[in-house]
């Protein structure tokens, strides 16, 4: 077994990494990836110098265990696009407070407001069309509203 290890060379690295790097093709998870870099780096620090085989798996292991906090960076770096945006799919949720005014008056608790290109039935206490009213609360597609 210790001479199948001695064996280990730079295209070993190289072949082993691109294999994983393969197989996160076939089973995403982005967990085999970085296993698949810890593996492609070891080969080519091969290149330059010939470790033994301990030292070449002491350098997967820690270029492992590295990978894990670039992981998490260039994980959170990828959500700060969603915050820019929070109510990208949640757009009920971005008229709460803001207000409208009444396309057609509210009678008997429902009425309609127009807000940009879109009609949206409203549901709250009756009140004249051309009336100003504030978003009080957002439930699927109706919006409850309050005198503003």
């Amino acid at each position: 077994m210790t001479e199948m290890f001695s064996t280990l060379g730079t295209w070993n690295w190289l072949i082993f990494g691109f294999i994983l790097m393969a197989l996160e093709l076939a089973a995403p998870g982005v967990f085999l990836f970085w296993l698949g870099l810890s593996a492609l780096l070891v080969g080519l620090v091969s290149f330059v110098i010939n470790p033994v085989w301990q030292t070449q798996f002491l350098m997967f292991a820690a270029f492992a265990v590295a990978a894990v906090p670039a992981w998490r960076h260039f994980a959170k770096s990828g959500t700060s696009a969603s915050a820019s945006s929070p109510f990208l799919n949640r757009r009920t949720e971005a008229l709460i407070g803001r207000e409208f005014t009444l396309e057609k008056p509210i009678i008997d608790g429902s009425g309609t407001v127009r807000i940009d290109d879109t009609i949206w039935r409203v549901a709250g206490p009756d009140a004249p069309a051309g009336s100003r009213v504030k978003v009080i609360r957002a439930d699927g597609a109706s919006l409850t509203v309050a005198a503003a």
